[in-house]
């Protein structure tokens, strides 16, 4: 993939979670991908999946039929709160955040109350924020330093390098950072009018 188009960074909000994986677990899931299982194919990931499957069809279902996408969207909000109360752990999804993060298509960088050490693996979820799609990926600590904007509470702006990304969601980081620079060029002219 051209580096140029890897090294557009954008920040945004999204739904973001993360945990630190011991060598031994990124070995044995990194030869899984080597030998053509999906990142997705893991426990706990089957719910993202339907959850996002469900949200975008509604979504669909509303440009024909808001009455009824309505109704089917509330419908969802219950069974989903009536799982969440018979679970025993929080799901993935449960454990996701709203956050702060720049993004790029040769890493990330987010803001966390917990210091990391480079070198560290660490497994990344994202919910993106436009239309709902779901990234897992794993990558190496490149840097975690004191935020300097963040003085009321001590935050470290942690920045990650992709270790092991499925291409095309790689791809689908670079078209989102495209879309949103695009945008945001195109409100500034709009100002300047």
């Amino acid at each position: 993939m051209d580096d140029n188009r890897k090294s557009i960074r954008i920040d945004s909000r999204v739904r973001l979670g993360h945990r630190i994986v011991s060598a031994e677990e990124f070995a044995a899931i990194r030869q899984d991908c080597d030998n053509g299982i999906s990142l997705y194919n893991r426990p706990g990931l089957d719910n993202i999946q339907a959850y996002l499957g469900a949200h975008g069809a509604l979504a669909r279902l509303q440009e024909k039929n808001k009455d009824l996408a309505l109704f089917l969207q509330h419908l969802d909000s219950k069974l989903n709160l009536l799982l969440e109360k018979m679970e025993a752990t929080p799901t993935v999804l449960q454990k996701l955040e709203l956050q702060r993060v720049n993004l790029g298509g040769n890493g990330l960088a987010f803001w966390s109350s917990e210091t990391h050490q480079a070198g560290d693996i660490v497994e990344v979820q994202i919910i993106m924020p436009d239309d709902s799609t779901y990234i897992n990926c794993f990558c190496e600590v490149v840097d975690c330093v004191p935020d300097a904007g963040t003085e009321a509470k001590c935050e470290f702006r942690v920045a990650l390098r992709y270790a092991l990304i499925m291409e095309s969601d790689q791809e689908m980081l670079i078209q989102h950072n495209f879309k949103q620079q695009s945008l945001s060029l195109a409100r500034r002219r709009l100002e300047q009018n």
